[in-house]
């Protein structure tokens, strides 16, 4: 009995409240660092919705860890507490886009975040509907309930298809809806992604757009800061914290990154016994940081795009040259991996809009050459990822799909 008593930890030495430092964690007032500026211009965007009336639709840009979810759903958050205090009943629901692909998903996801059935008598089942049905119920449950509903959609790029935005963005203006006024809030990491988009859904949903640009040390500093209290007092050490912030913002501005450097510390620390985050195990944290964040920046990534990685990661490999290989040169190898694949290579162009992609996530760096008069200029690429980590997570993501 007196071993299986030692068996667990019954004190967590090192976390005080390791909740903190979830990314998916929102945090309270006070704990969103510097993105004033973000929330005061989506929250004037959304603002008409508090009176009743119809919120902007809007469209959020930037890398990935720029705080572009977390702004959304504070905000939204807000305009339900304020609306209530108005009169005005109003809700929001969120969806994210990389789970939820397909348009009968999304509406099944929606329809089921705002429904009460009690209130309603409207029954959402996970599947066995058609999306004309989960439509009709979504549409009822609306005029219902609410005076007013913001949508996010999170990861709006990994959407199979716009039909989901036509339908949302043009319900009142169909009929479709009549009680109810409805806002969408798009979130998307890629700057291109507009460019895709159907023109009658662009001019509809693309009302206001905002670019959240990365975080600099000071601010991830104070956003690491914030979090602090996820540990007990006195385990940071005074330089973990800026050693965090300083790799963090050197590397890409991300708070995702940052926060998670700082967890995986304090587990080193507490794998190892010691008594204190020190700044040595900031270092081992990063490697298995960079690994997780470079997972996180491919989930629901098409498998061309995938290609494309893994065909600059194999030149990297294979090559000692340091300053990237032109698009010609990657695109012979990405063509070599579709044949190798059975699939179908895309054209030449749109692999440079994928590697355009690439580039606005810090996956690579894209530099402009000019070969004289006789070749004129070319663009080469190179790839910011550790080329081993770029193959490890392709090759066990292809193993594991």
């Amino acid at each position: 009995m007196d071993a299986a008593d030692d068996l667990f930890t019954r004190e967590d030495p090192i976390f005080a409240n390791k909740e903190l430092l979830e990314i998916s964690h929102l945090p309270g007032e006070g704990r969103i660092v510097g993105r004033d500026d973000e929330i005061a211009d989506l929250a004037t965007a959304v603002n008409p919705a508090i009176f009743g009336q119809s919120p902007s639709n809007v469209l959020l840009y930037g890398k990935t860890g720029t705080g572009k979810s977390l702004c959304a759903k504070y905000v939204s958050k807000r305009l339900v507490s304020t609306a209530g205090e108005e009169g005005v009943n109003a809700t929001f629901a969120y969806v994210d886009c990389a789970q939820d692909t397909t348009e009968t998903q999304a509406v099944q996801t929606i329809a089921e975040g705002v429904n009460d059935p009690e209130a309603t008598g409207i029954n959402v089942p996970d599947k066995g509907l058609s999306t004309s049905t989960y439509y009709k119920r979504l549409w009822r449950i609306l005029d219902q309930r609410y005076d007013v509903v913001l949508i996010i959609l999170d990861e709006i790029d990994k959407l199979d298809d716009d039909a989901i935005l036509m339908q949302l963005s043009r319900a009142g203006e169909a009929g479709k809806i009549t009680d109810c006024k409805l806002g969408v809030v798009g979130i998307s990491n890629k700057i291109q992604y507009k460019d895709r988009m159907d023109e009658r859904v662009k001019s509809s949903l693309c009302e206001r757009e905002f670019v959240f640009p990365p975080y600099d040390a000071n601010q991830l500093r104070a956003i690491m800061q914030a979090r602090s209290d996820a540990f007990h007092d006195d385990v940071l050490e005074a330089s973990t914290i800026p050693r965090a912030a300083a790799l963090a913002a050197r590397e890409h501005g991300d708070a995702r990154k940052a926060i998670d450097i700082l967890r995986y510390a304090g587990e080193i620390a507490q794998a190892n016994g010691e008594p204190t985050v020190r700044e040595e195990f900031v270092t081992q944290a990063r490697e298995r940081a960079e690994t997780d964040r470079f997972r996180e920046l491919i989930r629901g990534s098409t498998p061309h795009s995938r290609y494309v990685l893994q065909a600059l990661a194999l030149l990297s490999l294979s090559n000692e040259r340091k300053d990237g290989f032109r698009t010609s040169r990657v695109y012979e190898i990405y063509e070599n991996i579709c044949r190798q694949e059975g699939s179908d290579s895309l054209s030449l162009r749109r692999v440079r809009d994928l590697l355009k992609e690439h580039a606005f996530l810090d996956i690579i760096e894209q530099s402009k050459h000019s070969g004289g008069s006789a070749e004129g200029s070319y663009t080469k690429h190179q790839l910011l990822e550790d080329p081993g980590v770029v193959k490890e997570v392709l090759v066990e993501d292809a193993a594991g799909g």
